[in-house]
């Protein structure tokens, strides 16, 4: 038995096998060395077309993340700042991307996990994942998409990034989800093994469903070369698996990649989120912190049954241990108004 820190270099993700006022006043804003951590708020103002056009509900979301770099020993703050805001590169943890937006009577979130088998090509796998997350963003901020079609707006920035002038090579996972404010509806588009989960009253009312081509070879978007064409996986937007349900006021809507889902159990995260005292932001930034927090710790623990490592069981690999891999936790809430 090896454990999956060793495990992860034999089992990488293979590439032929596997919110200024505005729209978004805060991001997440993490360096790629030496800080790889922060936790924001990601809030926004209505525009003076909707101040006299209240809805049901919007969503309050917080972020928190780490590199897969980051040793769990090292005493990151939240608050530490770098020297200079150059080196800071937002929206990313190592090689996960994400974003929240919205537009008119819509609240938008994603996340994106670049894949990390790219590297062996001398390939930046982040610069994949981000430029999609920003594709996304800004079709959302000019109101270039439909409110509830999600895979539509995937679709959208992956033409986009596809038909760009610029050499873009790289594959990405993807979720997508938006709620429709004012018919209190959620839409989501789920493509490869990140994800997200709907808790109401300290159950899990919903969650994504993950979709690999085999173990640890999750469905991905992708730009290959073209002398790799055939030898990579290339799934498209319309292949993500996709739902649409009524959301009510407090519920909690977790978006992760893997990096969490592969290290924390369905109970554990419950467990944090049933520690959430009131619905107050700072409340949900700080469980935000402790899910990732805690999901990071464990990764890195060798002898931690992690549900990574009993997936890998099952499909006859003998491991244990946690999956060290880059972590984002985009937590919101469901609130009035």
């Amino acid at each position: 038995m090896f454990s999956v820190v060793a495990y992860g270099r034999v089992f990488a993700r293979a590439i032929a096998n596997t919110l200024a006022q505005g729209d978004l006043d805060y991001l997440p804003i993490v360096s790629s060395w030496p800080m790889r951590f922060t936790s924001r708020f990601f809030t926004s103002q209505p525009s003076i077309a909707n101040v006299h056009k209240p809805y049901p509900c919007h969503l309050v979301s917080a972020v928190c993340g780490f590199s897969k770099l980051d040793s769990p020993t090292r005493n990151l703050s939240p608050a530490s700042k770098p020297a200079s805001a150059a080196l800071l590169d937002k929206r990313l943890y190592g090689d996960d991307a994400c974003f929240v937006a919205k537009h008119n009577s819509t609240d938008v979130l994603g996340v994106a996990d670049g894949v990390g088998g790219w590297r062996a090509y001398g390939v930046d796998p982040s610069m994949f994942s981000r430029k999609l997350m920003e594709t996304c963003e800004t079709l959302v901020r000019m109101g270039k998409f439909v409110p509830s079609d999600p895979v539509d707006l995937l679709a959208m920035g992956f033409q986009e990034m596809s038909e760009n002038k610029v050499n873009l090579v790289g594959s990405s996972t993807a979720c997508i989800v938006m709620l429709d404010r004012l018919k209190k509806t959620l839409h989501a588009a789920n493509l490869g093994d990140s994800g997200f989960m709907v808790v109401r009253k300290g159950k899990i009312i919903h969650r994504s469903t993950e979709q690999q081509h085999f173990f640890n070879s999750p469905f991905q978007l992708s730009i290959p070369p073209v002398d790799r064409r055939g030898e990579v996986h290339s799934d498209m937007p319309e292949d993500a698996a996709v739902s649409s349900f009524q959301i009510e006021l407090g519920d909690i809507i977790l978006t992760a990649t893997d990096g969490l889902f592969d290290n924390m159990d369905d109970h554990l995260i419950l467990r944090e989120l049933s520690s959430m005292r009131d619905f107050k932001y700072e409340t949900l930034k700080d469980t935000a912190t402790k899910i990732a927090k805690q999901a990071h710790k464990l990764s890195f623990d060798p002898d931690y049954s992690s549900p990574f490592a009993k997936q890998a069981k099952e499909n006859g690999y003998d491991v244990t241990g946690g999956k060290p891999d880059d972590i984002t936790v985009l937590l919101s809430l469901v609130s009035a108004g």
